[in-house]
C-alpha cells in the first residue's frame, strides 16, 4: 500500500516537469520557424536561395537520426514491458546514432568549409544561415543525448518503474522533436538550395 502511494505521489511529482519539458519544446519550434522565417526574408528580396548544393553528408545523417528515432521507440516499448536489458541496449543504439548524427553535421560543415569554401561569414549571408540552421540544431542534439544518458543512468539503478517510464518519455519527446526539426531544416534547406 505504502509503495503505491509512494508511486502515485512520484507521478504527480513529476506532471510539471513534462509541463516544462512541452513548453521548451514550443519555445524552440518557434525559435526555428522564427530562423526560417528570417531566411525567406533576407532572401525574398535577393531572388536567390542559398546558391549552393547541399554536401550529400546531411542525407546521410537524416538517415542516421531517423533510426535513433526508432531505436529509442524501441527502447521505450522494452521499459513498458520490463525488459531492461532492451531498454539498455536500444538506449546505447540510439546515443551511438545520435553522436554519429553529430559527427557528420561537423563532418558537412568541414566540406562547407574546406571543399565548397563556404564560410560562416560569408558575402552571401544566405549561405550563412546553413551553419546557423545547423549549429542551433546541433546545440539541441548535444541536450538530447544528456537526456539520453541521464537516462540510461538511471536505468542501471534500482529506480522505481515509474521514475524509469518518466524518464523515457522526456528523452522520447526531446528526441523525436529534435528528429522532426531536423527534417524540416533539412527539406527546407532542399528547398532553397538554388
Amino acid at each position: 500500500m505504502m509503495a503505491q502511494i509512494q508511486q502515485e505521489k512520484d507521478r504527480l511529482d513529476l506532471a510539471p516537469k513534462k509541463f516544462n519539458m512541452w513548453l521548451f519544446i514550443f519555445t524552440s519550434f518557434m525559435f526555428f520557424a522564427a530562423l526560417t522565417s528570417g531566411f525567406i526574408v533576407y532572401v525574398g528580396g535577393r531572388g536567390h536561395g542559398l546558391s549552393l548544393i547541399l554536401p550529400n553528408v546531411f542525407i546521410y545523417s537524416t538517415a542516421v537520426i531517423m533510426t535513433s528515432s526508432v531505436t529509442l521507440f524501441l527502447a521505450s516499448r522494452a521499459a513498458k514491458r520490463l525488459q531492461f536489458g532492451k531498454q539498455r541496449l536500444f538506449l546505447w543504439l540510439t546515443f551511438a546514432l545520435g553522436a554519429a548524427f553529430f559527427a557528420l553535421q561537423i563532418y558537412g560543415w568541414y566540406i562547407l568549409t574546406y571543399k565548397m569554401s563556404i564560410y560562416f561569414s560569408n558575402p552571401n549571408a544566405s549561405q550563412s544561415f546553413v551553419y546557423v540552421f545547423t549549429g542551433m540544431h546541433l546545440i539541441h542534439i548535444i541536450a538530447g543525448l544528456l537526456l539520453i544518458l541521464n537516462t540510461l543512468a538511471g536505468s542501471y539503478r534500482n529506480k522505481p518503474q515509474v521514475i524509469n517510464l518518466y524518464k523515457m518519455e522526456m528523452s522520447s519527446i526531446f528526441w523525436h522533436f529534435v528528429d522532426i526539426i531536423w527534417i524540416y531544416l533539412y527539406v527546407f534547406l532542399l528547398l532553397n538550395q538554388y
